[in-house]
């Protein structure tokens, strides 16, 4: 396929998807969840595929073992010189919520938690704030894959290849020392977070929050 193809794809991704929201009484309905997803999922990949056969960084979905709440993750991010540790409440779905209700989170309430902490392996650089979720859309990759609430790791990333041409000065750089890196991004409600690094691991807890964070905190003194 040419680009003009993919372009083309996208563009018919994007009718599809938009045909399953009318305007009612003024404000934008969903006339099916389940094939407005399908239909977004489809526009995502398109995005991909285009950004690819223009060789332009692109955000691809990673194999994640958990989901982090999309109300208030509360992502907290600890790290030293070689070790990066990140931590959010895990995505909790109460089966009897009928949607008349909100919850209020207290971290401090000394209440156990379902948590995760993911730890970057061999990680270079990292950054969290903004976006939020409001303002996504506004990230470099929007409109090449990236979406919120996922894991996901950039092809093509230009962080890397920064990165990379400053560390190029070195006289013991190696090229090939690059090519295991990989550039994180995990967007969340309030923040987005961004690394480079070798890998991740995942552990999940049940616990009270400042007692995790402590045992973090134990974790990057030894």
């Amino acid at each position: 396929m040419t680009i003009p193809d993919f372009e083309k794809a996208l563009l018919k991704a994007k009718k599809r998807a938009s045909k399953n929201i009318q305007i009612i009484n003024g404000r934008p309905q969903v006339l099916d969840f389940d094939v407005l997803s399908a239909a977004h999922e489809t526009v995502l990949q398109a995005e991909r595929d285009l950004a690819a056969a223009k060789g332009e960084p692109y955000a691809v979905p990673i194999k994640f073992p958990v989901e982090w709440d999309t109300g208030a993750p509360m992502p907290y991010l600890f790290c030293d010189d070689n070790r990066v540790f990140l931590t959010f409440f895990v995505r909790d779905i109460d089966p009897n919520w009928d949607g008349t209700y909100v919850t209020i989170r207290n971290p401090g309430s000394g209440l156990s938690e379902k948590l995760a902490v993911v730890e970057f392996e061999r990680c270079i650089c990292t950054k969290m704030g903004n976006p939020n979720e409001e303002v996504l859309h506004g990230h470099p990759l929007s409109g090449k894959g990236l979406e919120g609430y996922r894991a996901l790791s950039v092809v093509n990333s230009p962080w890397i290849k920064e990165l990379e041409a400053i560390n190029s000065v070195h006289s013991c750089y190696k090229a090939e020392y690059w090519r295991d890196y990989k550039h994180y991004i995990l967007p969340f409600h309030d923040s987005t977070f961004e690394c480079v690094a070798r890998g991740f691991k995942v552990e999940e807890f049940l616990m009270p929050l400042p007692d995790l964070l402590a045992e973090i905190c134990k974790r990057l003194a030894r």
